[in-house]
């Protein structure tokens, strides 16, 4: 699958099944989601993977695959939600990367390039305009 968005390191493309192992690796781990109310299982990571496949179809974004263009690999996702926050479905941007792959710039550089995506993009207004089917479950 093609990239999404492109910064001079990363390609961010949509998540497929065939992420679920580098994923799991990520959502597994009780550090990287120590701001979820738990870890993630199997099946709490096949569902964020169709979740975001659905995200894709219906609002034009979700978080999305964050891969090294050196070297091929994913490292984590990275993208936009829509969130339920105090009372109103508001954009967000969130990320999760490999432990190995924090604090190299890596989620600032894809979190910007999401930022940049959503005020250029149409998607983001398509979302504001859906605002009432928005989600209402934080964090995802």
């Amino acid at each position: 699958m093609g990239a999404v968005l492109e910064t001079p390191r990363l390609l961010l493309r949509e998540l497929t099944a065939a992420d679920f192992g580098a994923l799991y690796d990520v959502l597994a781990d009780s550090d990287i989601m120590r701001h979820y109310p738990y870890t993630f299982d199997e099946r709490r990571v096949r569902g964020w993977i169709s979740k975001n496949i659905e995200r894709y179809r219906d609002f034009g974004f979700g978080l999305w695959a964050v891969v090294l263009k050196e070297t091929g690999g994913m490292i984590g996702d990275c993208g936009i939600t829509m969130q339920f926050i105090n009372g109103c479905i508001k954009p967000e941007i969130g990320y999760h990367l490999y432990r190995d792959w924090q604090k190299r710039g890596y989620a600032r550089e894809a979190a910007r390039a999401c930022r940049n995506w959503a005020f250029e993009h149409e998607g983001r207004q398509r979302a504001l305009d859906r605002r009432g089917e928005g989600e209402r479950y934080a964090a995802g």
